[in-house]
């Protein structure tokens, strides 16, 4: 009966361990900023974005012109096609400060800043 009671007893610890590293995942998850962004008439509306530095960051594209946009941005790593009246979210990793470009791939004259601190 001891042997049994020793599993059990490594059993439950294990599993709180495990829940401990889950639980914790999630609110890391959490950490990160969000900032949102409009297009309308081929214009980011701001045009210039700001994050903070070392954070996880979503990007909120609304898009409100009545064709579709590719928001891309080739420092940042990413692309996201945002159907028209629709928005998209856009993750990006961990940014070290500095300034990253992004546009609309699918209207090039089309193009905004990020400005991480």
């Amino acid at each position: 009966m001891g042997n049994l009671y020793t599993r059990l007893k490594s059993l439950i610890g294990v599993v709180i361990v495990a829940a401990a590293v889950i639980f914790a995942g999630g609110l890391h998850a959490q950490d990160g900023a969000e900032v949102s962004i409009s297009i309308k008439g081929h214009r980011f509306q701001p045009a210039e974005i700001h994050a903070p530095a070392n954070k996880s960051l979503t990007i909120k594209v609304k898009n409100l012109d009545a064709a579709a946009i590719e928001f891309e941005s080739v420092s940042l790593r990413v692309e996201k096609v945002v159907a028209p009246g629709t928005e998209g979210a856009v993750h990006v990793r961990a940014l070290a400060p500095g300034k990253y470009e992004f546009f609309d791939d699918f209207h090039q004259e089309t193009r905004g800043i990020l400005v991480v601190q």
